[in-house]
């Protein structure tokens, strides 16, 4: 899963390699805006893609076969375009990843986790909607991350 992802700036449309696992925030190479950071990670890579990440992270830990997790993933993708720079987003499948399951004691999905700095800051389990979701991420967030939206810091694909 450490293959870059091809985004599109939302603000100008050039197309831009994202590695899942990176040491800054991803901007956009033409205009210099942050990129959504929405990526997936099992247990091979979840440390490198989740635990040391620059800034806080979103886990979504759900299943293909989940119907309240597909109702959720819309808003989440959203989210991780509003808040592009902010927060990273990262999946992780649960059918997939057990041993992740296992290790943050996911009972029911849709769970959504807030790491910061590789600690878990909170979570909720069932689906959000959009609204509800945002105001559930943006009062979570450490303050450093709401203040320093625009701070360029290019991660090359």
């Amino acid at each position: 899963m450490s293959e870059p992802k091809v985004f599109t700036c939302p603000n100008c449309g050039q197309k831009t390699r994202i590695r899942s696992a990176a040491e800054g925030v991803p901007h956009c190479p033409k205009c210099s805006r942050p990129l959504p950071w929405l990526t997936e990670a099992d247990m091979s890579d979840f440390s490198t893609v989740a635990e040391k990440s620059p800034i806080p992270v979103l886990i979504d830990f759900w299943a293909p076969w989940c119907g309240p997790c597909r109702i959720v993933a819309p808003a989440v993708e959203r989210l991780s375009e509003e808040l592009a720079g902010q927060m990273k987003v990262v999946k992780v499948n649960t059918d997939l990843a057990p041993g992740l399951q296992e290790r943050f004691g996911i009972r029911g999905i849709p769970t959504l986790v807030l790491l910061d700095e590789g600690k878990e800051r909170d979570r909720v389990v069932g689906a959000l909607n959009l609204n509800a979701l945002r105001q559930w991420v943006e009062q979570r967030l450490p303050a450093r991350a709401q203040s320093q939206p625009n701070a360029k810091n290019n991660v090359p694909g």
